[in-house]
């Protein structure tokens, strides 16, 4: 459905190849907008299946909002983390049970738990 584009406008899907199988696999995603670039977080954690194909790979994924865009998929490590995971609690209300904090919590709290939830910039 989100990769029809059928649903809210940051729902997409990433698909990326499963690093021990791979087959292409695909993960319902929102695509999070923050100063000017794009950004996928990964509500459920560092162990989520997309994440660890993504990283034992080359990050080259194609994510699917209406129609299918070839992507590079960079980790991203900076000072910018607290703010971006703040506002994809805003435009994601269903990952909302996934953090332990509140989406208006300071930026101070979201430091608190980075290192939770990866991050990556999308690159054409």
């Amino acid at each position: 459905m989100f990769g029809s584009g059928v649903g809210p406008s940051q729902a997409a899907t990433v698909e990326v190849r499963g690093h021990k199988s791979g087959r292409t696999i695909s993960f319902p995603v929102v695509v999070t907008d923050y100063d000017g670039e794009r950004f996928l977080v990964a509500m459920l954690g560092q162990k989520t299946n997309w994440v660890r194909n993504l990283r034992a790979g080359d990050g080259r994924a194609v994510l699917q909002r209406g129609q299918r865009e070839d992507v590079s998929l960079v980790e991203d490590l900076s000072d910018r983390r607290p703010a971006i995971l703040r506002r994809y609690l805003e435009l994601a209300p269903g990952a909302r049970p996934f953090f332990p904090i509140d989406r208006r919590a300071s930026l101070s709290d979201f430091e608190r738990i980075v290192e939770q939830y990866p991050v990556f910039r999308v690159d054409r």
